[in-house]
Parts: structure tokens; C-alpha cells; sequence
């Protein structure tokens, strides 16, 4: 597939990176030298120096032949407009534009986006989506990640096991015969920093990061399983007033009107702003640094501390000051994949890529055939999806165990007219049953194959 993507910022430099390291063919545009000259030097992509909305940019990216678009500068209106100027004179047949400012996302301007309007085909917005993967850990103590697949049926769940996590040490294949009602399948093991798909006989050890299929309803159980048998945050402080931290005020206000919550945010005019905004969130004015703020603010008797920032040294600092202070738990939204891999040793419980939840909502829309909801590992190191087997696929009543090239790849659950099915060995899929599983990056291909069967598919 051939794609353009407009814009090298973090976010468009990671999603140009994902999908070259998929095969796809693409090519950059972005109006700064120093990100120019760093793509090209860094990645084996064509990185072209220009505006993105402008013609001539787009035609010297090869719009002619292009599959997509993919708009993710800075500015909105520069992202509309490339997608407008791709439809009009490049017909190329799939546009996705970021849109950060929701006023354009309201309800009653829906009709903006169609192809008689602004030609967009996707509008994706990563700072809403970020907020809601945060309101989704807060729900589930312990998480470190939390995707719903399946109408949220079932959940993709990562947890860290400790030297106290009551299954650790036991192997995988045993744990359907300790918790028979247990709708649970361990997916993937992060330990010593190196992920791995896990076989039957491998245990998950003390130290290690896991990531589990649960059904939702089981969700409690699982997570008692882990030795998590607290509940959901009651109080909480989010420190950064930016459209990540606006969002996810918002919707814990409407999700949970018995939430405590305070925000603190370091502009005076900005926190003013959200102050007016937000209904029962308490807002503070100053630097998260501030010992005597995050005291007035009583984060000591918190259940969780979340710093979303622009700055990472801000939110890592804020989080493990408020930790000292006798917060429950920390969050922190890390863009440095070097501050990344400290964060656990630091001291904080979770650090947010807000990069796997972008480039996860762009993967919806490239990925072929029927699978969906993809949500990436570990910056692409594998894939987890849901996807429904159709009548002519080569999945169909085969045996799980066949289904497994090279131990990179796993069934993590099956939904089958509305039920969750735990998958086993011998298990057979259906027509029509919806599969969650995991990949790893390499064979992604293969089981794209596996799925996409059909020629109005592609």
C-alpha cells in the first residue's frame, strides 16, 4: 500500500515508521529541514521537504498513485485541506485527518466531513483517544493497559505480576483447572524488557508484565486472580490542563458522578478557562513540582495521581513526588520511549504511550479484510485485533493448534452468537465467530491472509 503521510512530528513520525516496518510503501511531508533530514536519516522512508496542503507537495509524494492520506500536523485546518486538495485533484481514495479542536467534531456539523463537503473519509482524534484509555486503567486497579474488544465483551488487561501474585510460578496450561470458570488466557509476557508470545508450559514469573484476555464480566475475578481485590480509584488528581487532561476530566464527570477529582494546571488563563468548563472538578493553579500544592490538593489521599503534560520531566517528577506523598498510584503520560523504559524502576505504576493508542486508530483503517480494532504492543512489537472469520476462510474448522505459525500468534477468546468462548487446543472455528488474537509483527501478514478473503475486502 502506498501512503503519504503529512506531518513529522511525533505523532506522524511513528506512524511513517509502523506501517514502512509493515512493507507499506511511504513517504513524508513536513515543512521543518530538521525533521526532514531526521526521517530520512533515521528511517528507510522518502521524506520530502514542503507544505503539506499544497499541491506540488503533494504531487512530488506521488498523490497520483497514492492509497491514503494520512494528515497529522499540527494544524487542523492544514490537515483539512490536504485531505480536500488529495480528493479533488489526486482522487485518492482514503483521506484520515487528525482534528484536535472538537468544536469541528460537534454532533450537529457531522455533515462537514462528507465527500461533498471536506472529503475526509477518517477523523481521528489521539487526545481523546488517549483520555479514554486512561479513564478505562482508572476503572480497573492495577491496569496497565485496558482495550475493550468485542462490544466490549471481552478486554485485553495488562498487569504486573509481583513476588505476592497468587498465580506466579504456576504453569499457564494449569490455570484452566485452578479457575475452571475463569474466562482467562494469558496473551503475552513482557520480562527483563523482551516480550514473548507464551506456551502452556511457561509461568509467568515475579517481575513480570503480562497481558491478558478476560471476559469483562470476569473482570473482578481475574483481577483477584492478580491479587488485586481493590476498587476503582475514588479520588483523583490529574495534573496537565491540555486537551488530554480536559477530555479525561470530562468523562470521568459523566461516568462517575461520585468521583473526587482536582486538576491542577500551571497557566493561569488556561486553568481559568477549564474552571468554567468543568462541573465538580476542583481546579488549582500552579506547578505539580510544588510540594505545597500537591498537599493542598491532598494528593497524599488520593487513590491515583495522572500527569498528562506536554512535558515528561514534569509528569515523572509530579507522579513519583506525589507517590512519595502517599498516593495509591501514578499514571504518567511519557512520549520519551527512553524516559519509557525508567519509569517502572523510578517508582511510577504507569507510563502512557500515547503513541500505541495512535497509531492503533490508524491501523483500523489500513489493515485489510476484516480485521479491526487493532491495538498495537510495545511500539508495533505485535498486534492484537479482533476479526471475523467469513465462510470461505482457511480457518474454518480447523483446530486451534494448527493455527500457530512459528509460536507468533495466539487466540486470546472467540464470540460466538453473542457468547465468549475460551479457546483450547482443540478448539474449532466457526463461520462468523468473531476471534480476538494476538501476533506478533512478523507474521501479521499471515494472518491478514488468513482473513481477508475477499476481493471487495481489499
Amino acid at each position: 500500500m502506498k501512503v503519504i503521510v503529512a506531518g513529522a512530528g511525533l505523532v506522524g513520525a511513528n506512524i511513517a515508521r509502523y506501517l514502512a516496518a509493515a512493507g507499506n510503501d511511504v513517504t513524508v511531508i513536513d515543512q521543518r529541514p530538521e525533521l526532514v533530514r531526521k526521517i530520512g536519516d533515521n528511517l528507510d522512508i522518502k521524506a520530502i521537504l514542503g507544505h503539506a496542503s499544497h499541491p506540488s507537495s503533494l504531487e512530488e509524494a506521488g498523490a497520483e498513485d497514492a492509497d491514503m492520506l494520512i494528515a497529522v500536523t499540527q494544524a487542523d485546518e492544514v490537515n483539512m485541506i490536504a485531505c480536500q486538495v488529495a480528493h479533488s485533484l489526486f482522487n485518492v481514495p482514503t483521506k484520515i485527518a487528525r482534528i484536535r479542536q472538537q468544536s469541528y467534531r460537534e454532533p450537529r456539523w457531522a455533515h462537514l466531513f462528507q465527500a461533498d463537503h471536506l472529503p475526509i473519509d477518517v477523523v481521528i482524534s489521539p487526545e481523546v483517544e488517549v483520555a479514554h484509555a486512561i479513564a478505562l486503567r482508572l476503572q480497573i486497579p492495577g491496569a496497565l493497559t485496558v482495550v475493550p474488544f468485542v462490544d466490549d465483551r471481552v478486554r485485553l488487561v495488562g498487569l504486573h505480576c509481583t513476588g505476592e501474585t497468587p498465580i506466579v510460578n504456576t504453569p499457564l496450561r494449569q490455570l484452566s483447572y485452578l479457575f475452571p470458570d475463569l474466562h482467562l488466557v494469558c496473551v503475552g509476557i513482557v520480562r527483563e524488557g523482551k516480550f514473548f508470545i507464551p506456551g502452556g508450559d511457561d509461568q509467568m514469573l515475579p517481575g513480570d508484565d503480562v497481558q491478558v484476555v478476560v471476559e469483562t464480566e470476569h473482570i473482578r475475578r481475574a483481577l483477584a486472580a492478580f491479587g488485586h481485590e481493590q476498587r476503582m480509584s475514588e479520588r483523583v488528581v490529574i495534573v496537565g490542563g491540555g486537551n488530554v487532561g480536559l477530555f479525561l476530566a470530562r468523562e470521568l464527570e459523566q461516568r462517575y458522578p461520585d468521583l473526587s477529582m482536582k486538576l491542577i494546571e500551571a497557566n493561569p488563563t488556561r486553568a481559568e478557562a477549564i474552571a468554567a468548563d468543568l462541573e465538580r472538578t476542583i481546579v488549582l493553579c500552579g506547578d505539580a513540582r510544588d510540594r505545597d500544592l500537591l498537599e493542598e490538593a491532598h494528593v497524599g489521599a488520593a487513590h491515583a495521581i495522572v500527569t498528562v503534560t506536554n512535558d515528561d520531566e514534569i509528569n515523572i517528577m509530579a507522579g513519583l513526588l506525589a507517590r512519595r506523598l502517599g498516593c495509591r498510584r501514578s499514571l504518567a503520560l511519557v512520549n520519551n520511549s527512553t524516559y519509557e523504559i525508567l519509569t517502572g524502576s523510578l517508582g511510577l505504576d504507569v507510563a502512557i504511550n500515547p503513541r500505541d493508542t495512535t497509531v492503533s486508530s490508524v491501523l483500523r483503517h489500513v489493515r485489510r479484510g476484516l480485521l479491526k480494532s487493532v491495538h498495537t504492543i510495545r511500539d508495533g512489537e505485535a498486534e492484537i485485533y479482533e476479526a471475523e472469520a467469513l465462510e470461505t476462510s482457511p480457518l474454518i474448522g480447523r483446530p486451534l493448534r494448527e493455527l500457530r505459525p512459528g509460536g507468533g500468534m495466539i487466540v486470546g477468546a472467540l464470540v460466538r452468537d453473542g457468547k465468549v468462548v475460551m479457546p483450547r487446543a482443540n478448539t474449532v472455528i466457526q463461520a462468523h465467530d468473531r476471534v480476538v488474537l494476538l501476533a506478533r509483527s512478523d507474521v501479521v501478514r499471515k494472518v491478514e491472509r488468513l482473513f481477508a478473503v475477499r476481493l471487495d475486502y481489499f
